[in-house]
């Protein structure tokens, strides 16, 4: 029987995300029920990259819990110049 899951809190996507990119800064909140975040990452590990680069990074450190958990994702990715 598949269950489905239960979508993480706000602060255990912004640990995961931590986990993955160490030096980050990380907001997380929800836009639109359970399981729709609004995350900002700012990181000097995205200097160099482009957007989609930048995204890919967030996704693998937020694992099988995109594919799983999340269903929307509206992701802002700065580096700390790009921030001030």
């Amino acid at each position: 029987m598949n269950e489905k899951l239960l979508p993480p809190d706000c602060e255990a996507l912004a640990k995961m995300v931590r986990q993955g990119i160490p030096d980050a800064e990380v907001d997380v909140g929800l836009y639109s029920g359970d399981d729709h975040f609004d995350m900002r990452v700012v990181s000097n590990a995205f200097a160099g990259k482009n957007r989609v680069a930048r995204h890919k990074m967030v996704y693998q450190a937020l694992g099988d819990c995109m594919r799983t958990q999340i269903h929307a994702l509206a992701l802002k990715t700065l580096t700390p110049q790009e921030q001030e």
